[in-house]
């Protein structure tokens, strides 16, 4: 480091798993950009100190972990019209009195997606699981033009929660006509479909649980195209597994990860990660 390095990080509770520093790093290095970056844990209570500071201390851009992806909002001189709907934000952008927030995590999903040949457009798209990852995968399909998107969680009222923010995303002609449905976890091997894409968005089957599943019904995978899980360890999970075997195409969540990680380093840096860069953080995450 020196008086000219860019200090970049990221803020969360807990942060020692965290594989954000080996990724930066890795793309700065081969990109010859003078950055550096630092994971910093965060008390809860101190999470306005933290924001304020790193401004003062011209850290050039954050990335946010849990639990702070939502409280952050409130500390940040502007907001994406995308993270705002999503009502979380993982990517803080240095700008002249603050920062403005951005969620990676959708446009991460689509590009690791289009990368495996997974196209979402005119599609069926079944979401299992409606949490803080779910919903901004929920945003991703109405964003790139899916044609029914089925929210599968065992409580209903915060798949409905995600359905009613993107019919208001639709209202505001911020997203083209989709349909949303709502559906019981257990009723979701009963949807009405024909070579639907499955995203698998909760935590059922990450190790060491690596038996759990979240659906077993042989019937819901004899409907699927495409199967994604957002876990990547482990790196073919039971859902992963049940898919295969009925002829669907699946990947794991290790590209998610790595894109959202690209996205959240071009829009810091302003530039672009070639693919050359991408097929070598996967092959390190692997």
């Amino acid at each position: 480091m020196d008086g000219k390095t860019k200090l970049c990080g990221l803020i969360g509770n807990p942060v020692e798993h965290t594989k954000s520093p080996l990724i930066h790093k890795t793309i700065a290095n081969r990109m010859e950009h003078n950055l550096d970056y630092a994971p910093f844990l965060v008390q809860e209570d101190e999470l306005e100190i933290a924001i304020k500071g790193a401004h003062a201390l011209n850290v050039w851009g954050l990335n946010v972990t849990v639990p702070y992806k939502s409280e952050v909002i409130k500390y940040l001189r502007e907001i994406d019209s995308y993270a705002k709907r999503i009502g979380a934000v993982n990517t803080l952008v240095r700008m002249e009195n603050g920062y403005k927030g951005y969620n990676t995590d959708y446009e991460g999903l689509y590009r690791a997606m289009r990368s495996e040949d997974i196209d979402i457009q005119g599609k069926d798209v079944i979401l299992l699981g409606a949490g803080g990852s779910a919903r901004a995968i929920a945003h991703m399909c109405a964003k790139y033009k899916a044609k029914r998107l089925f929210i599968c969680n065992r409580n209903l009222h915060k798949a409905q929660e995600i359905k009613d923010s993107i019919d208001d995303g639709v209202r505001d002609n911020e997203y083209s006509e989709i349909e949303v449905y709502v559906v019981s976890m257990k009723d979701c091997a009963d949807i009405s479909t024909e070579k639907a894409i499955a995203i698998q968005a909760t935590s059922v089957g990450l190790y060491p649980n690596v038996d759990e599943v979240v659906v077993s019904a042989p019937q819901f995978y004899e409907k699927l195209e495409a199967a994604v899980d957002i876990i990547y360890a482990p790196s073919e999970t039971l859902f992963m597994k049940h898919a295969k075997a009925a002829g669907a195409n699946t990947m794991n969540g290790i590209k998610m990860l790595v894109f959202q990680a690209i996205v959240a380093y071009e829009l810091i840096n302003q530039c672009s990660v070639n693919e050359e860069i991408v097929q070598e953080l996967v092959r390190i995450i692997e």
